[in-house]
C-alpha cells in the first residue's frame, strides 16, 4: 500500500476536523432501578423512552442534550444502598470498549468519583486513550479531569448541585467546535449559581466555574483541573480547548495508523517515510483552524528514541550519524516524534490608552 490512500484517509480526517470536534460523544452513569437493561444508546431526547428511567435522570439526559453532543451513552447501574454500594466499576468496564469523549456521573459518592478520576488517569496516561470526565469538586491535577465545582445553580423551580450540572457541562464541551472556547459560554436556562468568592482564584486552581456577568450565567473560563505546571507540561495543558486538540490529532493519527498500517506495510524506511509524509499533510490542513500556521508542525523520525532502542538489544550506535539512525529502522516499532502549536481561542484583552 503506497502513500495515495492513506493520503486520502488523512485529507478526509483534516477537512472533517472542526465538524467532529463539535459532534462529540457524552458517556453518563446513572443510578436508576427503572429499566431492566444495562445500557442505552441515544442521538437524540425524542429517542429517549420516559418509562425508561426516572424523572430525575430524565431531566439531566435532557440537560445532557442541551449541548447538542451527537450521541449519549448512558451506562445504567443499580441505585446504591447501605449495604449495597452503587457499582460504578461496572459501568466502567462496559465504557471501556467503547468510543466517546466526555463522561458525567451525576449522584456519584465522593469516593466513587475519586474511583472514577483514577480510571481515566489510568486510560490515558497508561492506555493513551483520550477520555476526559467531568467531575464535582474534584481537585486531580490532571488534564482528562474538569473540577466543576459550581452549586446552588437554580433553574425554573430547580436546584442543582454541581454533581447534578456535570451531565450539562459534558454535554457542552463535547458539542463544542475547536475553533471556540468554552470560556464565557452562556447558559441561558440558569437564572441564578451560588457565585464564587475568588473567581480568578478558583480558576488558578483549576476549578470551572460558572459565574454571573449581571445578565447572564456563563463558564468562567475554559480550564481543567491541571495545576502543576512542567516542561512537559506548560500552561496550554490547563486549557480544555488546547487538550481537545490533542486529543483529535492523536485520535486521527492513531486510528488510521491502525486501519491502514499495522500488520498491512512491511516496517522500511521508505514506507515509514511515507506516512510522515501523509501525517504531514494532514497537521498542514489543520493550520489556521486548529495548528498555527506561524510553527513548524510536523513529525519525523524519533531519532533519539530509535537510537536507544537499538542500544538496549546491544547495538552500538556511536558510529551512525542521524540518517543512518532514521533509515535503520527497529523490529516492528515505528518511532515518531515532533513539535505542534495548538491555537487558543481569544479570551484575554490588555488594551492602553494615552490621553
Amino acid at each position: 500500500m503506497g502513500l495515495p490512500e492513506i493520503s486520502i484517509s488523512f485529507t478526509s480526517l483534516a477537512v472533517s476536523a472542526i465538524q467532529r470536534s463539535q459532534r462529540g460523544i457524552v458517556a453518563l452513569i446513572l443510578q436508576d432501578n427503572t429499566g431492566n437493561f444495562d445500557s442505552k444508546e441515544y442521538k437524540a431526547i425524542t429517542e429517549v423512552e420516559t418509562t425508561e428511567w426516572t424523572p430525575a435522570n430524565l431531566d439531566l439526559i435532557q440537560k445532557t442534550f442541551l449541548g447538542v453532543p451527537s450521541k449519549i451513552i448512558v451506562e445504567r447501574i443499580a441505585i446504591g444502598s447501605g449495604e449495597t454500594p452503587a457499582d460504578y466499576a461496572e459501568a466502567l468496564n462496559r465504557l471501556a470498549g467503547k468510543r466517546w469523549n466526555y463522561l458525567a456521573a451525576p449522584k456519584a459518592t465522593t469516593t466513587d468519583v475519586t474511583k472514577i478520576a483514577t480510571q481515566i488517569k489510568t486510560w490515558r496516561d497508561a492506555n493513551k486513550k483520550t477520555f476526559k470526565a467531568v467531575l464535582p469538586n474534584s481537585a486531580n491535577d490532571h488534564e482528562g479531569i474538569i473540577n466543576f465545582t459550581t452549586g446552588g445553580i437554580v433553574v425554573g423551580e430547580t436546584i442543582y448541585t454541581a454533581s447534578d450540572y456535570t451531565a450539562r457541562i459534558a454535554g457542552i464541551l463535547a458539542s463544542l467546535p475547536l475553533t471556540r472556547s468554552s470560556t464565557y459560554y452562556v447558559l441561558p436556562e440558569v437564572e441564578t449559581i451560588t457565585e464564587s468568592v475568588d473567581p480568578k482564584a478558583d480558576i488558578d486552581a483549576g476549578k470551572l466555574i460558572l459565574i454571573n456577568d449581571g445578565e447572564k450565567i456563563k463558564i468562567g473560563r475554559g480550564v481543567n483541573s491541571l495545576t502543576t505546571l512542567s516542561e512537559g507540561k506548560t500552561a496550554d495543558f490547563t486549557k480544555i480547548k488546547i487538550i481537545e486538540g490533542h486529543d483529535l490529532v492523536q485520535d486521527d493519527i492513531s486510528r488510521t495508523f491502525s486501519d491502514n498500517y499495522v500488520g498491512k506495510v512491511n516496517n522500511s524506511y521508505d514506507n515509514q517515510a511515507l506516512f510522515i509524509t501523509a501525517v504531514n499533510s494532514y497537521l498542514r490542513r489543520l493550520e489556521g483552524d486548529v495548528l498555527d500556521p506561524a510553527a513548524d508542525n510536523r513529525a519525523t523520525v524519533d531519532i533519539e528514541a530509535q537510537r536507544l532502542a537499538w542500544e538496549d538489544i546491544g547495538e552500538d550506535t556511536t558510529s551512525w550519524n542521524d540518517q543512518k539512525v532514521k533509515e535503520t529502522t527497529f523490529q516492528a516499532k515505528v518511532f515518531l516524534g515532533g513539535a505542534l502549536k495548538f491555537l487558543d481561542a481569544v479570551e484575554d484583552l490588555q488594551l492602553k490608552i494615552a490621553v
